[in-house]
């Protein structure tokens, strides 16, 4: 089962130019960006006390909703769904690609 550190590390690979090294959304691209990226360190706070996994999970996969005009954030689908691992999802263990389980562990290690 993937883990943070390999979240960490896929975080470290893709998100932190928006992001920033500790998910706080002021990395060094975020001033160009309009909408500026979220603070990825407050989604539990933001989310009554509970991780949003299911929202968190479909946003960044590619959320149906969000089609890539609408958003600035890069989906990542794809290729990624070869390989799958079983999460919990609000009670329902789903298929979920093995880098973005890890990430999910990453981001929820991360909340303040």
């Amino acid at each position: 089962m993937p883990t943070e550190s390999d979240g960490a590390a896929f975080f470290a690979a893709n998100c932190t130019a928006c992001h920033g090294t500790t998910g706080r959304g002021d990395g060094p691209l975020a001033a160009g960006l309009t909408p500026r990226p979220n603070d990825l360190t407050v989604l539990t706070r933001e989310n009554g006390g509970t991780f949003p996994r299911a929202r968190a999970l479909s946003y960044i996969y590619g959320d149906p909703e969000q089609g890539h005009l609408a958003r600035v954030m890069p989906q990542f689908g794809g290729a990624m769904a070869d390989d799958l691992v079983p999460v919990e999802v609000d009670g329902v263990m789903t298929p979920t690609p093995r880098v973005l389980a890890g990430l999910l562990a990453y981001l929820e290690s991360i909340q303040r």
